[in-house]
């Protein structure tokens, strides 16, 4: 189903979209440019700008710059949120100078090591970035690749102190081994800071080309995984799946040798989210599905929510029938998208 647009679309919605800023609220993403890059590369155009004016209240102005970074103080900048415009503006000015894979194979793994700050969304907003320049690279779309990786650097927040346990030999029973966190108040921030025990899935994987394979099992088995326990959180839980599912659609983008650390990245990420979230039961059987692949992502475009839209996104790629069963949980358990 991915038939990337070719009409210019993606390109005016970006356009339209890069005057505004990664977050509203201090907080909350801006999960339009991801949602946009999902329906141009799923065939549905048409629907871009109409659903931009229904999400056009959850966007701010563009924040103000406040110093350039430098190649002599990137540090001190990174994970500072008040620079998300700096960062940008860095990434921008990199990205008209080299070419975007060169870019994105050197702050790659600098970055890796915060994909969980921003509730994990700037990663994400990354490979969508990337998979828009895999097929067809011009200036909106470096422009969204700048935009995702200077709000993944001003978002930048590393996971330490976790303890390894034994994992399950797959990774959907290493995701049921999860721990969940004992205190499941308060908000993503909070949580992550709560999460102590992990399983070590995969964690002894080096060869590039079984990373991939194993990366491509954890975002089926988290996508499986949200028709039983979305649950839990409709919201958040998303992210397991989807994390890791940008971090896969960015591996050919990027060196090998960066391939099994960022298995070992997005497993974190999708584990700690499944530690965060964690229904007290699981649903005793996935819902039955009763319609075509065109039909779900009808059903979620129609629906509206950018959380269902983006897993629904996520489901495609894997794209069995408990994967389009989960696209159709999130529907169900979630609000739907309505003007304000």
């Amino acid at each position: 189903m991915d038939t990337h647009d070719t009409t210019g679309t993606l390109e005016e919605a970006l356009q339209r979209l890069h005057t505004s800023g990664p977050e509203r609220l201090g907080r909350l993403t801006n999960h339009a440019p991801m949602v946009v890059e999902a329906l141009t590369a799923h065939g549905r155009p048409q629907a871009v700008h109409r659903w931009l004016d229904l999400y056009r209240h959850k966007l701010e102005d563009f924040p103000a710059p406040l110093a350039p970074v430098t190649a002599a103080d990137w540090r001190e900048a990174l994970g500072d949120p008040r620079r998300a415009a700096d960062w940008i503006a860095h990434f921008t000015r990199a990205l008209t100078e080299q070419p975007w894979r060169d870019v994105l194979g050197v702050w790659w793994p600098r970055l890796l090591p915060g994909m969980y700050g921003g509730s994990t969304h700037p990663v994400i907003r990354v490979g969508h970035a990337v998979r828009a320049l895999e097929a067809g690279e011009n200036e909106p779309r470096l422009a969204e690749l700048a935009h995702g990786l200077g709000y993944w650097a001003a978002r930048h927040r590393p996971v330490s102190g976790i303890t390894s346990l034994r994992a399950a030999p797959d990774a959907a029973r290493s995701l049921d081994a999860v721990p969940p966190i004992d205190d499941l108040r308060g908000g993503f921030t909070d949580r992550l800071t709560a999460v102590r025990r992990l399983p070590l899935w995969a964690g002894d994987v080096t060869d590039p080309d079984t990373a991939r394979a194993r990366l491509t099992e954890l975002v089926r088995a988290a996508t499986h995984r949200y028709a039983t326990h979305g649950h839990g959180e409709a919201t958040m839980l998303v992210h397991a799946a989807t994390a890791p599912n940008a971090v896969l659609r960015t591996l050919a983008s990027l060196p090998r040798e960066l391939w099994a650390p960022s298995l070992h990245a997005a497993w974190t990420a999708s584990a700690a989210v499944t530690a965060m979230y964690a229904p007290a039961e699981p649903l005793a059987a996935v819902p039955a599905l009763d319609r075509s692949a065109e039909e779900v992502l009808e059903t979620a475009l129609a629906h509206g929510d950018e959380h269902v839209i983006k897993l629904t996104d996520t489901a495609l790629d894997v794209g069995d029938e408990r994967a389009l069963a989960a696209a159709l949980r999130a529907v169900e358990l979630s609000d739907p998208l309505v003007p304000n």
